[in-house]
């Protein structure tokens, strides 16, 4: 908090006037970041996949924008429970996603995977896979947001019917 405080350039108890915690400081941090996705989102005119992959690679802009400071320290309460406990900074960006998820689900043919299709994006697009499919394997932010949404639409779509699924590559494995 010190630190953050001395670049913000105001005194440490001015800092915790605000705020009780540097967890406090990112939640309200990713809050803003994510009403910048939910903007994005209501203006965005694409429909179906298209519509998720505009927003999914707005999101890795703006976690590319935004550096390091997107990696929120992990919490021990699941995304679904702190989705659905009201955590402002994931309902904001559940707000931004939830018609881009359900128009892919329908152009898909699948049922709206509804929060556990929210839970699966997170899973896919965290600020620290993002950054590791960028520095690490190299891959640009545009091709990041394309194989994501690749792989999040091939999730969506096994995810309804995962035992049908499973017997299916295990037959293949037999023969």
């Amino acid at each position: 908090m010190t630190d953050v405080a001395s670049r913000a350039d105001v005194s440490a108890a001015t800092a915790y006037r605000h705020f009780g915690s540097l967890d406090e400081i990112l939640a309200e941090f990713r809050y803003g970041v994510g009403l910048q996705l939910s903007e994005y989102s209501a203006q965005e005119t694409s429909r179906g996949i298209r519509l998720l992959e505009a927003v999914s690679l707005r999101w890795v802009t703006l976690v590319v924008k935004h550096g390091r400071a997107m990696v929120h320290s992990r919490s021990r309460i699941g995304y679904l429970e702190r989705l659905r406990g009201g955590a402002k900074y994931l309902t904001v960006q559940a707000d931004a996603l939830r018609r881009p998820i359900t128009e892919a689900a329908t152009e898909l043919g699948v049922p709206d995977p509804g929060d556990q299709g929210m839970f699966l994006w997170n899973v896919l697009f965290d600020p620290r896979e993002i950054f590791d499919l960028i520095t690490t394997v190299g891959m640009t932010k545009e091709r990041v947001g394309q194989q994501l949404v690749a792989a999040f639409c091939g999730a969506i779509s096994r995810w309804s019917e995962p035992q049908q699924f499973v017997d299916q590559a295990l037959e293949v494995t037999r023969d």
